[in-house]
């Protein structure tokens, strides 16, 4: 009998059991003459570093006079035999804090994403590439097996750590039978039909996992839909749209189907208005005309407080959310939302003369001032809240009044007519300043640093335009896509000799 422990680590998110399953393996190693101990690092935060539960199993328990071992706190670098992770990053990141090794250790793994803070906050495209996670972490293991087990536990009512324990099982990493896993589950008495029938599931997919079947269980994006045509002031939109090439039409469908969502049918055919001005300006190309396409939709669709509380208060939204909790028919289901909306958000929001003057200093605006250092509580699952914010998005058809409209509309413009100018110049450098508008998104403070950061780049471009390199723009706005803050695309500017006073001011 081995006088060594068996070291388990497992790196799961909360709310998906891994406690339980931290429970499920000391419960299944004492049950069976081991002798068991668990302790658990919390994560940070959701999604900013997931909580570690660490599980040491050492034999001879029920030998007689057996002695009690002294185990270890905490999984070491180097020094685990079989390491569970909840979701793919999870899984990356055991591989980079060197638990998982190519002599050792048995990596079991979902290959669902669930989106890290640092992916999310990032200002452009943050996500982790999956393919080279997937590569790595099979590279790292001496044993692997992977598959989308959040999908498998939709499927069988339950949740993912029932997945996790039947895979373990189906790895034959430990020295169990499958009886005795199942027993484990019986034993805690609680939801015990979906937890085996989602044990069975995973036990099935771990024994045929291989790498080649990996690429089946990843998310595959659907084809659109396409428009459907229901009133016939729609139809002459749709038939402008079929006018470009496939690849602009493409995006501009998209873009037109975003905008009389995000508006109306009007500001739809505003849209193709201007990508229709931009078309017929000579040395404008397919690719220019694509991107554009795809930035003035996104533009257009600025995400202010109205399209915030409407996008709050959907049937579809309340749907997603009672999904994803898992809530019951019969469950009560609380939705609280988070408002801090800045004093610049409610002056932008209000008519264009009312917001211009509440936005001077004066007794109104230190009042109104005052209520917006604290952000708010609205529950939208109560009627109060709920109306609160419906009322909110039904001010939808005032946008046009509005402040924020007009600010916005006159950026559009000079954006669009700078991109006009510059394909005189260089139609490179117009198609880079094109994808500057992806610094500008969405709201509050974000969008103010991210309008900043493009106002910074477009200076640039209007003073340096004739002598800009694309390429020397284009690694501007991935500087300042990288750094919301601006402290990269300083550097940059300053290495370029392109540094602009008061441009951070």
């Amino acid at each position: 009998m081995s006088l060594e422990p068996i070291k388990i680590a497992i790196l799961a998110m909360g709310g998906e059991g891994g406690g339980v399953l931290a429970d499920w393996i000391v419960d299944l190693g004492e049950a069976n003459g081991y002798f068991a101990q668990t302790t658990s690092v919390a994560g940070v935060a959701q999604r900013t570093g997931a909580t570690i539960y660490y599980v040491e199993l050492f034999p001879g328990a029920d030998a007689p006079a057996a002695r009690l071992p002294v185990l270890a706190q905490a999984p070491m670098p180097g020094d685990v035999d079989i390491v569970m992770a909840s979701e793919l990053m999870e899984a990356g990141r055991a591989v980079q804090r060197g638990f998982v090794t190519p002599d050792r250790s048995t990596l079991i793994t979902s290959t669902h994403r669930v989106y890290s803070m640092a992916e999310k906050m990032a200002m452009g495209d943050g996500r982790v590439d999956g393919d080279a996670l997937l590569a790595q972490s099979r590279k790292a293991a001496r044993a692997f097996v992977a598959f989308d087990m959040a999908a498998v536990a939709e499927r069988t009512g339950s949740v993912i750590s029932a997945v996790l324990f039947g895979a373990l099982c189906g790895s034959e990493a430990l020295p169990f039978n499958r009886q005795q896993f199942e027993k484990t589950i019986e034993r805690g008495g609680v939801g015990v039909k979906p937890s085996l029938k989602a044990f069975a599931a995973g036990w099935e997919r771990a024994r045929a996992s291989a790498p080649e079947q990996l690429a089946d269980d990843r998310p595959q994006l659907r084809p659109a839909q396409g428009v459907q045509v229901q009133q016939a002031e729609l139809k002459p939109l749709v038939a402008r749209v079929q006018r470009y090439p496939a690849t602009v039409a493409n995006t501009a469908l998209e873009g037109l189907r975003r905008l009389i969502d995000y508006q109306d049918v009007a500001y739809g055919a505003l849209y193709l208005d201007r990508l229709e001005a931009l078309a017929k300006v000579h040395g404008v190309d397919e690719l220019l005309l694509a991107e554009t396409a795809k930035h003035l939709a996104l533009w257009m669709s600025y995400e202010d407080v109205i399209r915030v509380a409407d996008l709050k208060t959907r049937g579809s939204r309340f749907e997603r959310v009672s999904d994803e909790v898992h809530a019951k028919a019969d469950q009560v289901l609380e939705i609280q939302e988070f408002m801090h909306p800045r004093l610049e958000e409610i002056c932008e929001t209000l008519p264009a003369a009312l917001g211009r003057w509440l936005a001077r200093p004066h007794a109104v605006h230190r009042l109104v001032a005052r209520f917006t250092r604290e952000g708010r509580i609205v529950r939208t699952s109560s009627l109060g809240g709920f109306l609160t914010l419906y009322l909110l998005a039904r001010w939808r058809s005032g946008r046009r009044t509005t402040l924020r409209f007009q600010l916005e509309n006159q950026r559009i413009e000079a954006w669009l007519q700078r991109i006009r100018g510059l394909v005189a110049i260089d139609p490179a450098l117009a198609l880079e300043a094109a994808r500057c508008q992806r610094l500008v998104k969405g709201y509050s403070d974000t969008h103010a640093r991210g309008l900043r950061n493009y106002e910074t780049l477009m200076a640039v471009v209007d003073r340096h335009g004739p002598s800009l390199a694309p390429s020397i723009l284009r690694e501007l706005r991935e500087a300042a896509l990288a750094d919301e803050h601006g402290r990269q695309l300083r550097e940059r500017l300053a290495r370029h000799d392109l540094n602009l006073e008061g441009a951070f001011a």
